[in-house]
């Protein structure tokens, strides 16, 4: 599993002309699932975002996580994230889940920041034509591999 977290002071989802969700301070985190993540790398992935440092407390320094700000989640599906460019010029996707097993962990990760953070999880929509429009706050991007946890 792969997470881009963005770290934003606004950020929105719009499908087909309707906004799904939208957030102010918190994260815009980009998840890319593949066949070979596990429950445990969802369970990982999620404590690592919930409890990510990043949010500058009194002093200027990154110390705070989402809780500790009252943050919010805007989580959207990119599978993207799972790229081959090693040959040519047209990437392979052959790393990421399928539907099948992707939109079950994508709505298991909603639940799983929903219960950490006690609080609902704005999303996009799984599988569509998605804009999405942020203020990246610092600019703040960090990224997460399930499979680099040591």
């Amino acid at each position: 599993m792969r997470a881009v977290l963005q770290r934003v002071t606004q950020a929105s989802c719009t499908v087909e002309d309707k906004i799904t969700g939208e957030i102010t301070n918190g994260f815009l985190v980009l998840l890319g699932i593949e066949d070979a993540d596990t429950q445990e790398d969802l369970e990982w992935l999620a404590q690592k975002i919930a409890n990510m440092r990043v949010f500058n407390d009194e002093n200027g320094l990154m110390n705070k996580a989402l809780a500790d700000i009252n943050g919010n989640i805007l989580l959207i599906s990119q599978f993207t994230l799972f790229a081959s460019t090693k040959k040519g010029n047209r990437p392979g996707f052959t790393r990421a889940a399928r539907p099948d097993k992707a939109i079950p962990m994508y709505e298991e990760m909603k639940k799983q920041l929903s219960a950490l953070l006690n609080k609902e999880i704005q999303c996009g929509v799984f599988g569509a034509d998605m804009k999405i429009s942020l203020l990246n706050d610092g600019p703040v991007t960090i990224t997460i591999d399930t499979k680099n946890k040591e």
